[in-house]
């Protein structure tokens, strides 16, 4: 809504004591839409993002053997840098991340 800046100032006493029944009724009205709010997922359902039709692509990744000097956590089952290791247990070796 513009607001005019050099119109004097009224106080909002002055506004409601102004504004007739009638006028109160109609803004209220107008204020009441009568469309229903659509549920997001059927909206979304709809987009068409430019670039998002990976169907025909395939991705390559290099995937490297575990190295000698990473091991594989027994609670999360990551692949970590030694300097991770936080403690050996019954299970095996375990995580920083996991031990805390």
């Amino acid at each position: 809504m513009a607001t005019d800046y050099d119109a004097p100032r009224r106080s909002e006493s002055e506004e409601m004591t102004e504004d007739s029944l009638e006028e109160l009724k109609a803004r209220r009205n107008e204020a009441q839409s009568g469309v229903v709010d659509a549920d997001e997922s059927e909206i979304a359902e709809n987009f068409e993002l430019p670039g998002a039709d990976l169907s025909g692509e395939e991705m390559t990744v290099k995937v490297l053997p575990k190295q000698a000097d990473e091991f594989t956590c027994s609670s999360c089952f990551l692949v970590h840098h030694r300097s991770r290791l936080a403690e050996e247990r019954n299970s095996g070796l375990v995580c920083r991340d996991c031990a805390a």
